[in-house]
């Protein structure tokens, strides 16, 4: 992928043609790539970078949805499994089966989770990835070494997967121009084109020199998360907010903290809500909160109580609790989660299945949902799409389409396994030029050849880019993503053909973005 590249593609040709995609999101990501999986002629336009918001921030879980089977939502809970099946079939480089464990301190916790999760596999029908057991307290401290065994009577264990969203986006991306899409980020729609009542376009800024793009299509999709609202209003300024944004943090610990492969699962905190503690990339993610907010930012800030919530309660289950120094990195994100008709109803009670509306003018807006079911989202909407712009009718390849990636044999265990079939380029480029492989962090595992990468092939454009979502320094480790920005940020402008100036504004840039990640300086 060149982004230059593509704009000149998109200079080259007065109509775009068949879809245009604002959001280069989950929801945006499935809508591109289903609509140019089936042929149509497909642009899709992201105002920073692809993943840049919520879908970057997420607990790393390909799920089901426990607690929306617990809620009644059989249908949703029937969906997701289904995807999240096809998910590890479609990108078994970036899914990976997870155990998790759920410590059991009352004596009716064990058969009552066994009977609910054994459901829960049942439900899952061919795609199921393991069966759920009961654990004695023996196997159960044996799960979760690190676990506070006051009181313990057992646990029950249950399989769901885990994936890393930023590099999903990317491969998404990647496998949208294989079939003839197009993806651009930093390129920003400041309008839409409405003749004789109908919306034939839109207007876009490039973020990184301004120039302005008018591009029409016979139908665009408005897939932009928590933002869906301010692109609904560029149509209708009075339009009605659909989305509620929800926040959720997650805190990020080393791996000593939980010290076995599987994951802890805790199905009722204090509050009634769910949290859970996962490996991931040699750490542990542990999250998530949910909390209603009034606005959508890129940059969503933790609250000091979201944070005190998050470690007390870790505190209760693991026998050296953690504290806001053992916290190497904070990330939030905004759910764009469907507004309720009704008053008064929480956030952590609303609905993640996704929604369809179609404005009076032909602007189509999917809000809602959620990674696991990123691809049915596209499915549907395209389905839509296609109906409401008369665009020829073409049967959806996507539930078998393999993500760029693919392989099917991956070594999880192995050094920068998340980069599939790629992998092999990326270790000839070392080979051809032993440089490459100069190491940029021991910590983080981040080699030179890594940031290369990621210019040439992947669209990343600014230092964020490379550290917070092509490689995951910034969420794994916030310290030390401060310390090699620098040497990034050298190779950056080398690759890029960049002076000094570039180099010393992306990385104080950076750093300032950095410290937001780090409790010790804020909260």
């Amino acid at each position: 992928m060149d982004r230059t590249a593509a704009i000149q593609r998109l200079e080259e040709s007065d109509i775009y043609g068949d879809v245009v995609v604002i959001g280069g999101g989950a929801s945006g990501l499935g809508a591109a790539l289903e609509a140019a999986s089936r042929g149509y002629k497909t642009l899709l336009l992201e105002q920073d970078d692809f993943a840049k918001g919520t879908s970057s921030r997420s607990t790393k879980l390909v799920h089901g949805g426990v607690r929306y089977l617990a809620q009644g939502n059989i249908a949703l809970v029937l969906e997701a499994l289904r995807e999240r099946g096809r998910l590890k079939h479609n990108a078994p480089h970036l899914v990976k089966d997870q155990s998790f464990v759920i410590p059991c301190y009352k004596w009716w916790c064990v058969p009552f989770y066994t009977i609910g999760l054994t459901l829960y596999d049942l439900m899952a029908g061919k795609l199921s990835i393991g069966r759920s057991v009961p654990l004695s307290l023996k196997k159960t401290m044996q799960s979760l070494p690190a676990i506070v065994t006051n009181s313990l009577r057992g646990g029950v264990r249950y399989y769901d997967c885990q994936f890393d969203d930023a590099r999903l986006a990317v491969n998404l991306c990647q496998t949208l121009h294989e079939h003839g899409g197009l993806a651009l980020n930093y390129m920003k729609v400041i309008d839409l084109t409405i003749e004789e009542g109908r919306v034939t376009g839109v207007m876009a800024e490039d973020m990184e020199n301004g120039q302005i793009y008018g591009i029409q299509s016979k139908v665009v999709i408005n897939a932009t998360g928590v933002f869906v609202d301010q692109i609904l209003k560029l149509e209708d300024p009075e339009a009605r907010d659909i989305v509620k944004p929800s926040q959720g943090v997650h805190l990020v610990l080393d791996r000593q903290f939980l010290k076995g492969e599987e994951a802890l699962m805790i199905p009722k905190t204090p509050d009634g809500r769910v949290l859970f503690l996962v490996p991931w990339h040699n750490r542990i993610v542990v999250g998530t909160t949910d909390v209603e907010k009034q606005r959508a930012e890129l940059e969503p800030q933790a609250e000091e109580a979201e944070v005190s919530y998050i470690l007390e309660t870790a505190s209760r289950y693991l026998s050296v609790p953690p504290g806001k120094e053992d916290v190497l990195s904070v990330f939030t994100g905004l759910r764009p989660l469907a507004a309720p008709s009704g008053e008064g109803k929480k956030t952590k009670e609303i609905s993640r299945g996704h929604k369809i509306l179609v404005s009076d003018a032909g602007l189509i807006t999917l809000t809602g949902g959620k990674w696991t079911t990123y691809r049915k989202m596209g499915e549907d909407v395209v389905d839509v799409a296609a109906v409401r712009s008369k665009l020829d009718k073409r049967k959806s390849i996507s539930r078998d389409l393999k993500i760029h990636g693919h392989m099917d044999d991956v070594n999880m265990m192995g050094p920068h396994y998340w980069y599939g079939s790629d992998l092999k380029l990326i270790n000839d480029m070392i080979d051809k030029d032993p440089r490459m492989g100069e190491v940029i962090s021991e910590k983080l595992h981040i080699l030179k050849v890594q940031i290369v990468w990621a210019i040439r092939e992947e669209l990343a454009r600014t230092l964020e880019d490379c550290l917070a979502r092509r490689t995951r320094a910034l969420q794994l480790d916030a310290q030390e993503s401060i310390r090699i920005a620098p040497r990034v940020a050298e190779i950056m402008a080398q690759e890029m053909g960049y002076n000094k100036n570039w180099e010393t504004k992306q990385t104080e840039t950076f750093i300032i973005l950095a410290k937001g990640y780090l409790l010790t300086n804020n909260l």
